[in-house]
């Protein structure tokens, strides 16, 4: 049985953090960028949608994935995220952000490839709770990026976000004294993984179907509270500080479901784990939409730990796949989630356009019930697999 080596599963779980931190800035900066850039919602979306373009192209990253080439990419990816993302505040122009936003997607993409691979091979036969702490040190970062940039911008204003590059580089100059002498084994030993791709995805095809049908759904209600929710309490008459605090409010509480419900998923069961988190998330939900008031914050919290607790159990179902090409596996992951995510958002930013953000996050309410219809699909496909 093999070891899980807590060390090594805390040091690339930092560099999560260390990357994330950077990557959750766009929310809480995008009220003043609609402002200066005089943007709407749909054109806003596209910000986010450059960022998660590069994710198209996570599985020719996965099969590109070498051995020296996935500690590298770990210890510069956050140093490149946090210039782009420290220096939109000084985009001039739309397309100056585009560019901006596209090159810490990319950043983001090459990152986010072997990371979850090391993390498996860390963690031994605990592949649920490496998980967890993986996942932990991602939605830490968007607990805490929400309030740094909030802070960068009242003492330095939108232009001086840039001063908050060292912080990034320190993190990498840090993961490289303690990544130096780090080891990537298994799945890693060879330059390159074997297998046929091709029967990979046919293979496997149906598995990843239901996966981006859950996605779909639960993407919907995801959008309007990580991306849109400084803007939707802004435009209900909270301040800038109001909106940032209760997105760190909501991914604070994320922290804590993805740190328990990969574990529990290993005692209770991926599908269990999948079904109590669409459920209860799904209610409080439509509880926020209609009756969030004085309950701001409580119902935050409850759909944070919820909607989140989902992420590692999913990461985990894939690296259960034991398909013999772990790699590839997360890359397509990847490459579904952020390819769904990123019509999600366009969808959710037209219809904030069109019918406003408060109908929209009714809308987002009711959709979010069909992630339930997809666990159940979930748990046929894999008997049937």
């Amino acid at each position: 049985m093999k070891k899980f080596k807590r060390g090594e599963v805390l040091t690339i779980s930092f560099s999560h953090f260390a990357h994330d931190v950077y990557s959750s800035f766009l929310a809480p900066m995008l009220p003043l960028l609609i402002s200066k850039l005089g943007i709407t919602l749909s054109e806003a979306a596209f910000l986010d949608i450059a960022r998660r373009l590069p994710a198209l192209f996570n599985p020719l990253f996965g099969l590109m994935a070498e051995r020296r080439g996935a500690k590298v990419i770990v210890i510069l990816m956050p140093s490149i995220t946090a210039i782009c993302m420290s220096f939109l505040g000084l985009a001039s122009s739309y397309i100056v952000a585009l560019i901006l936003l596209f090159v810490a997607g990319l950043s983001a993409a090459l990152y986010h490839i072997p990371s979850p691979v090391m993390i498996k091979e860390a963690s031994g036969e605990r592949t649920g709770v490496g998980m967890s702490f993986f996942m932990v040190g991602g939605e830490s970062a968007r607990t805490v990026g929400p309030l740094l940039i909030t802070a960068g911008i009242s003492l330095w204003g939108l232009d001086g976000t840039y001063r908050l590059v060292p912080f990034g580089l320190l993190a990498s100059a840090l993961l490289f004294w303690k990544l130096r002498n780090f080891e990537i084994r298994s799945s890693f030993s060879k330059k390159r993984e074997k297998g046929d791709a091709k029967n990979f995805l046919k293979k496997y095809a149906p598995f990843f179907s239901v996966i981006g049908g859950f996605m779909l759904f639960q993407s919907a209600m995801k959008s309007v509270l990580v991306l849109y929710l400084p803007v939707y309490l802004t435009q209900n008459g909270s301040t800038l500080w109001h909106a940032g605090v209760s997105l760190s409010v909501l991914q604070f509480f994320a922290v804590l479901g993805t740190l328990f419900s990969g574990s529990y998923s290993d005692k209770i069961g991926r599908y269990n784990m999948l079904l109590i988190s669409s459920v209860i998330s799904s209610i409080f939900m439509v509880l926020f939409v209609f009756y969030h008031g004085v309950l701001l914050f409580p119902l935050l919290a409850v759909i944070g730990f919820f909607m989140f607790a989902t992420g590692p159990v999913l990461l985990a179902s894939v690296q259960d796949l034991n398909s013999g090409m772990p790699t590839f596996a997360n890359s397509i992951y990847m490459s579904v989630n952020f390819g769904v995510g990123s019509v999600v958002v366009y969808i959710v930013g037209k219809l904030g356009d069109g019918v406003g953000l408060n109908e929209t996050y009714k809308i987002a309410a009711g959709l979010s019930f069909f992630c339930i219809i997809f666990v159940f699909i979930l748990k046929r496909v894999q008997k049937k697999g």
